[in-house]
């Protein structure tokens, strides 16, 4: 769940990457990095932290060029450290090349074992280094005759955006599992942009021209838009990125993600009907699907929980004095909203269902009467390998227990989801997208088999 940006043709390429990057900084909080291209040569600041912690003005001066590709990172391959900071950059024969990714490569430890066993020296533990190494022992002539033989071996989901030679270049995985979307600046119709959602680009006053396409290696320079396609797979685009990870406010292979979730509570709310007095959103990715419910059912919506909004990234908690502390940091209960009350709780998925059960109690401390919780998706049942850290099969929830079960652990009066079939119905737009649903179903569009005696995609390195 990471992001990327991209910027061709701007004399402030640099800042109009962090401005793209705080729009996208939803989709990854652990780091930040941004590389500009001037003359062939590469100018790069990356750190761990926030985008406005490590984006100051004084940087700007460090980022000349009129091309620059950004990324924040949420980590699914590779360890929370420096070392793994995106944009990766790299010398090669011919030149310097810098490059930002977005997914998961299923066959990344099989490439890299076999890439160090022939002599590969790595300096992180990215999978995206792997591509990287690929493309530098490639036999093929440009640039972009490397990277088609280098995505030709990798297997996964990839969104990438590169810069080298003072060229920007986006490429897309041939089943589209992650999104990547192409613009232009209203201001400057020469100047191109490319970013994970189209939310980034209505910060910047660009407007969106199409999404990159599933297989689809985009270069742009100064000769214009040049579109190579690679092979092309049955479209599985990441349904999750509809239920909870892209901002409401994206349009996404032309579903508006907004209307996916109005969709998305009005089917639950139509589902899972239970008399009530009020709806609550577990804010902020549940409140979309909130108002559908509440809409569907004509049950108010109110605001019973209060989202603190400036919690820090590291904080001290206190280990006995406070019950639940992470959560109570972020959410705070409204007691005029939830006392004497029957009330429904709409969030967007239950995984480890630790977090819903301290939101659950803390409603009932706040005096509600009832506690119905309503989940906007169906259950996860599978881990994610294309980008997304999901736990292993043993942590998710609903992968042992059934609703019932699963309401009286987080304790609850009832838990219900919303169906396969209703999710689909929500996303079904004119696009004709298929999705992936494989977090829901078990069922991967690309078969592989899970390392053994480790999780394949750690948030946390230790």
């Amino acid at each position: 769940m990471c992001g990327v940006f991209g910027v061709f043709n701007h004399p402030e390429a640099a800042n109009l990457t962090y401005l793209g990057l705080h729009a996208l900084q939803h989709r990854g909080q652990e780091s930040a990095g941004i590389v500009t291209s001037q003359g062939g040569t590469l100018h790069a600041v990356r750190k761990m932290g926030l985008v406005a912690e490590v984006f100051t003005s004084e940087v700007f001066a460090q980022l000349p060029g009129r091309v620059a590709i950004g990324h924040v990172r949420y980590t699914t391959s590779g360890g929370s450290l420096p070392k793994n900071i995106q944009p990766l950059t790299a010398e090669a024969r011919h030149s310097s090349i810098a490059v930002a990714h977005n997914g998961n490569l299923i066959n990344a430890e099989q490439l890299r074992d076999d890439l160090e066993e022939d002599g590969s020296i790595f300096s992180s533990q990215s999978d995206t280094e792997v591509i990287l190494q690929l493309m530098a022992r490639s036999r093929a002539g440009g640039f972009v005759e490397r990277l088609i033989d280098a995505l030709g071996r990798v297997r996964g989901a990839y969104s990438l955006v590169f810069t080298t030679d003072d060229r920007l270049i986006a490429a897309r995985d041939p089943h589209g599992f992650r999104p990547l979307v192409l613009g232009r600046l209203r201001s400057h119709p020469d100047c191109y942009v490319v970013a994970s959602e189209t939310c980034a680009f209505d910060l910047i006053e660009a407007e969106k021209i199409r999404d990159i396409a599933p297989g689809e290696i985009l270069i742009i320079d100064e000769a214009g838009l040049q579109s190579v396609q690679m092979r092309r797979e049955t479209r599985r685009f990441c349904v999750f990125e509809h239920v909870y990870f892209a901002r409401p406010d994206s349009v996404l292979d032309d579903l508006s993600v907004y209307d996916a979730r109005i969709a998305m509570g009005e089917q639950l709310a139509r589902e899972t009907a239970v008399p009530a007095d009020v709806v609550v959103p577990v804010p902020d990715s549940g409140v979309v699907a909130a108002l559908g419910f509440a809409k569907a059912s004509q049950i108010p919506f109110e605001m019973g929980l209060i989202r603190n909004h400036y919690v820090g990234r590291t904080f001290i908690e206190p280990k006995d004095s406070i019950r639940h502390f992470g959560v109570k940091l972020k959410l705070n209960p409204v007691p005029q909203v939830l006392k004497g009350r029957r009330v429904i709780v709409v969030d967007d998925s239950l995984v480890r269902g630790t977090t819903s059960r301290k939101i659950v109690k803390m409603i009932r401390a706040a005096g509600a009467a009832e506690v119905h919780l309503r989940i906007s998706s169906p259950p996860v049942i599978s881990p994610c390998y294309y980008g997304i850290d999901t736990p292993t099969r043993a942590e998710l929830l609903a992968s042992t227990h059934n609703p019932e079960e699963v309401a009286r652990y987080v304790t609850a009066d009832t838990v219900r989801y919303l169906s396969p079939e209703g999710l689909m119905q929500a996303v079904r737009g004119d696009s004709g997208v298929t999705y992936c649903t494989s977090c829901f179903t078990g069922e991967y569009p690309l078969r592989f088999t899970p390392p053994q005696g480790r999780r394949q995609l750690r948030l946390i390195e230790v």
